[in-house]
């Protein structure tokens, strides 16, 4: 079991197998010393636990639960690029996007669940430069979406 392994199961959590592109697309494009992501979904079991606005269908608390499923995706899409979680060095960034209803704006709030999630993991290598989107839509209706760059060794 890798350390970061160790880690999660320390915090009763785990990576989970990469979900499947819904297009054209790879989970994660390594270059250089970089891993980028694609937009990770909070998929459970290759179904998302809710659909909709937050601010209207989807509580933001429950959103915010949902980024962080959007971690462990992430996670599980960097790993199958660079074979070991073990080898990542820092986050970089992190891109949250948020379907919102028209009168939400705490769109922050709802990403600092990805961005918790990460210094709790990683801690000081997992502060990283962030933003955090209110989009009218994402695909299959999710509520949030996040995509990741980490630095690797």
């Amino acid at each position: 079991m890798s350390q970061l392994d160790e880690r999660l199961a320390e915090l009763g959590l785990s990576v989970p197998e990469t979900s499947k592109p819904l297009a054209a697309y790879l989970p994660a494009m390594v270059s250089g010393t970089l891993v980028y992501t694609a937009g990770q979904l909070p998929m459970v079991d290759g179904a998302l636990p809710a659909t909709g606005k937050v601010g209207a269908e989807v509580d933001a608390a429950d959103a915010h639960e949902y980024a962080k499923t959007c971690v462990l995706n992430g996670l599980a899409a960097a790993k199958g690029a660079i074979g070991s979680l073990d080898r990542i060095t820092r986050v970089v960034k992190v891109v949250g996007f948020v379907a919102s209803d028209p009168s939400f704006t705490g769109q922050p709030g709802v990403i600092n669940g990805a961005s918790e999630l990460l210094v709790e993991i990683f801690g000081e290598m997992g502060k990283h430069a962030r933003s955090a989107v209110g989009v009218a839509v994402l695909p299959l209706d999710a509520p949030v979406e996040v995509e990741f760059v980490f630095e690797f060794a």
